[in-house]
């Protein structure tokens, strides 16, 4: 299937107000079969597809996400007969949360610097103090290290609620509008990262589990209505960390169900790594997509065929 007139592929990248109501009227003549009347379904799930992680003068801009979102925006395109459904997650936080600078100071009075880990020793010791939640991030680090077998990372301000690098980069969101209005569908839209006292790179769960909060526990209402998909292909940002996490929480569900983890696709060629100073968060990506792939996951591009 071709581009629609009103797609511009050197305006991916690019922020400005998304033309909804073209897309919505060109996806309105293509005459498609409703969504709901689909013998085989899939669903594209976008994670964290927003201007923070993907332009490149975002706050915690993803190296190459621009190509990314450009090659994704085409994917749906040529795809959109087969794509039963879209969802996507959106990164959504407050000023002060325990992964940015301000939930932290020195003896100094001074807050952390973005890309700086702490540890849980640094915590016990008092080198990084807690502003905020003292009692439950002096244990958090530790527990960090313990179930997630890492340190907790201090990022720069990214995706703040009510800020332009909190939304959907603009063409890639008149794509999602416009699959809706041709196949009759809504797209799901799921908010993740309110819980100013946990890391949520899975849209699926927290890093750490906060049990008095209805979003601080696995979703399974989102994870039973994903996976009963026959095909599910995954795309956004960053590979290294919210898309690796989601398919990590799959695999830790489904893992020992090889006839279901077949069924889950990554587009590899539509996720990038966050660049560090000094770790390589890529390759570490590439040793546990490898492993992703063990169990049955599919590493794909965005020039094969769909299922």
């Amino acid at each position: 299937m071709g581009t629609p007139d009103f797609y511009d592929p050197q305006r991916v990248g690019q922020l400005y107000t998304p033309d909804a109501l073209t897309a919505i009227a060109q996806g309105a003549t293509l005459g498609e079969r409703l969504a709901g009347d689909d013998g085989r379904r899939t669903v594209l799930l976008l994670v964290d597809p927003q201007v923070d992680f993907i332009h490149r003068e975002g706050t915690l801009s993803v190296p190459g996400a621009v190509d990314d979102a450009r090659r994704t925006i085409e994917w749906i395109f040529h795809n959109l007969p087969r794509i039963t459904a879209i969802a996507a997650s959106l990164d959504s936080h407050y000023p002060n949360q325990i992964f940015f600078p301000s939930w932290w100071v020195n003896d100094a009075g001074d807050h952390p610097a973005p890309f700086t880990p702490i540890s849980g020793e640094q915590v016990l010791s008092g080198a990084w103090r807690p502003v905020f939640e003292p009692e439950w991030s002096i244990k958090y680090a530790q527990r960090l290290e313990e179930k997630a077998k890492k340190q907790l990372m201090i990022w720069p301000y990214h995706t703040m609620l009510g800020t332009p690098g909190h939304t959907i980069t603009p063409a890639l969101y008149e794509a999602i509008v416009y699959h809706a209005s041709a196949r009759r569908c809504q797209p799901r839209f799921v908010l993740k990262g309110t819980i100013a006292k946990t890391e949520y790179y899975s849209l699926l769960e927290p890093e750490v589990p906060v049990p008095e909060d209805p979003a601080g526990v696995l979703n399974e209402g989102f994870l039973t209505e994903l996976m009963s998909y026959d095909s599910i292909y995954i795309a956004g940002q960053a590979k290294s960390h919210c898309v690796l996490e989601t398919i990590a929480s799959i695999v830790r569900r489904f893992g020992d169900r090889r006839d279901v983890m077949s069924r889950v696709h990554i587009l590899t060629d539509c996720t990038s790594s966050v660049r560090h100073p000094e770790i390589d968060f890529d390759a570490k990506a590439n040793e546990t997509f490898a492993r992703f792939a063990a169990a049955g996951v599919n590493l794909v591009t965005s020039a094969d065929p769909v299922d």
